[in-house]
């Protein structure tokens, strides 16, 4: 969270400037996700059969630049408020799981779309280290006329109602396990499976991805290894929904160039060669300690050899670019929620392009339990907070 403003002994009492301090973290987390939404406004209309992906992707990151740009240009004590791409544009299809945002000079640069492919796009905002990142999941050409239908639908509307129902256990007091355990049963209902090992992440200024973590779809061996947290008031997190008609979730990397990388705050290497010094310099520079893609370095071409070392020695990490099956498909939801004093809030705003009317699956929730949870609004008014402690102290009674 950001330093509280000095202020005179006798002026505030310290819960009344820990609250004003919070409230303009949330400004700012609102303020990029406004730009986020702006953004994906945008992106969604372009998202036509024969629209080139790398076009996409270079535009999404340029408007996100731009929406930056306009706001929070007063200097705070001389310093500039940092400000930017929190995540890079990346367009992934049909079973492209994530992270696929080309250079000019990648093979897979001319890719263009196609009527019936299902694209994700997913991108970030930050204003001043605050993040806002979204994804959400388009059926190129479909449309209230033409709705979609058959597997399509079933990995999209599985992904979606697995979005909502973790929007609503991501709540103080509960655990992360009960996310990853409810997006499967949501999954299973439409015949379908949570992506293998996807995370989501705490965020906090400058971190989006923190150490209290949701895995989904583990693998044994994850299940062992992956520490149960307890989501508590005041934090931010990013839930990555990933969903694929694959039978067993399971992905893996294919030929394709990794673009996207981020600094690990966390691990000092003194790198050897000039150019991996140069280069690693630069991306402190240019995306501080957000994911930048390749593209925005001066040279792409030593970029890569640069960052071969930096890799290596894990001062940097890639965000590969993952495939389940060749006849798969996979949806994608990604939202920010802030757990505040006075309940969960989105951050990020809903998708832009997904409605019901435009998914028409034939296949349906049927847990009683979940589908009771999908009626309930995301923040309980005070009015029903009264009511569930009235007749908790009457249980006790």
């Amino acid at each position: 969270m950001s330093e509280p403003t000095k202020q005179e002994p006798t002026a505030t009492k310290p819960e009344e400037t820990k609250e004003s301090t919070a409230a303009v973290d949330f400004t700012k987390y609102k303020t990029a996700a406004d730009i986020v939404n702006n953004v994906l406004k945008k992106l969604v209309a372009l998202t036509v059969d024969g629209a080139k992906i790398f076009d996409l992707c270079v535009e999404g990151d340029k408007l996100i630049e731009q929406g930056t740009g306009a706001v929070y240009n007063k200097s705070v004590k001389g310093v500039k408020v940092s400000k930017g791409v929190a995540f890079p544009t990346s367009v992934s299809v049909n079973n492209t799981v994530a992270h696929f945002s080309p250079l000019s000079s990648d093979p897979s640069a001319g890719q263009t779309l196609a009527a019936g492919d299902v694209v994700k796009l997913h991108l970030g905002a930050h204003i001043d280290g605050f993040a806002a990142v979204a994804a959400e999941t388009v059926v190129v050409g479909a449309g209230p006329t033409a709705p979609v239908t058959g597997r399509k639908a079933d990995v999209l509307q599985a992904a979606w109602t697995a979005a909502e129902v973790a929007q609503r256990l991501v709540k103080v007091g509960n655990k992360n396990w009960q996310v990853t355990d409810a997006v499967a049963k949501v999954a299973a209902a439409f015949d379908c499976k949570p992506v293998e090992g996807m995370l989501s992440c705490e965020q906090s200024q400058n971190v989006i991805d923190g150490k209290k973590r949701i895995i989904l779809n583990p693998s044994e061996a994850q299940k062992k290894e992956f520490e149960t947290v307890t989501f508590a008031e005041g934090e931010v997190w990013g839930i990555d929904i990933l969903v694929t008609s694959g039978e067993d979730g399971k992905a893996r990397l294919e030929e394709s160039r990794t673009s996207i990388y981020q600094k690990e705050s966390t691990v000092t290497y003194q790198l050897k060669m000039k150019t991996s010094r140069a280069v690693f310099s630069e991306v402190q520079k240019k995306a501080g300690a957000f994911p930048f893609n390749i593209r925005w370095l001066e040279d792409e071409k030593r970029a890569r050899l640069g960052l071969q070392e930096a890799v290596q020695h894990n001062l940097v990490k890639p965000y590969e670019v993952i495939f389940t099956p060749a006849s798969t498909l996979v949806a994608a939801f990604h939202f920010t929620i802030a757990l505040l004093p006075g309940g969960p809030a989105l951050i990020t705003h809903p998708p832009v392009w997904y409605k019901p009317e435009l998914v028409k699956s034939d296949k349906q929730l049927d847990d009683a339990e979940l589908k009771e949870l999908l009626t309930k609004p995301l923040r309980e008014s005070k009015k029903d907070k009264k009511k569930a402690k009235a007749e908790g102290q009457d249980a006790k009674a």
